[in-house]
């Protein structure tokens, strides 16, 4: 039934899509993802972070970004600091540092409540791409490309597949909330 399998890489596309989202909030450790939406002014041209410079993480709570080029390090700090990580980094002239404060409780739950949203979103998504198929498949039900039996079965597959993709979804923001929570 390769009718269904559109459907399922869609949901697929749809749970990595969250993934990735999630993946840029910062839990209090740092973590170089939450640098990937970043991009650098890099002789005129938007250029994501990790392509001017290496980033590292040398402790729990520190990223170090050690520029290609010298010269970049005022725009890289001029980028960062235009982000919406509300992080101001520090630099020797080298090397840039970006320290992560500990996490409030009211900023944790406020957190958690962002990626509650993200994944009830991610969730409609999912039921749109559900009532898409079943949309397709009863215009092939009504054209006589499939019977009323293939239709009933192709259903019920793209309803199996949808209660998996709502089940991961919740396991994918229940892990990042518990990241979050985490002190």
């Amino acid at each position: 039934m390769s009718e269904v399998k559109q459907f399922e890489e869609r949901m697929q596309k749809t749970i990595q899509n969250l993934e990735n989202e999630l993946a840029t909030i910062r839990a209090g450790r740092a973590n170089p993802k939450v640098l990937d939406k970043i991009k650098v002014d890099y002789y005129g041209t938007d250029t994501p972070l990790a392509q001017v410079g290496n980033v590292t993480v040398p402790e729990a709570r520190m990223i170090q970004i050690q520029p290609w080029e010298a010269n970049m390090v005022k725009n890289i700090e001029k980028a960062i600091q235009a982000s919406d990580l509300g992080i101001n980094p520090s630099s020797d002239g080298k090397v840039i540092r970006i320290i992560f404060p500990e996490l409030t409780e009211d900023r944790r739950k406020e957190l958690t409540k962002d990626i509650k949203k993200k994944g009830e979103d991610a969730k409609v998504a999912i039921r749109n791409i559900r009532r898409d198929a079943i949309d397709a498949f009863k215009k092939q039900e009504k054209k006589s490309e499939i019977t009323e039996d293939d239709y009933t079965s192709l259903e019920k597959e793209v309803q199996k597949l949808t209660d998996k993709a709502v089940a991961d979804i919740d396991k994918v923001v229940e892990a990042k909330n518990k990241d979050i929570m985490t002190v």
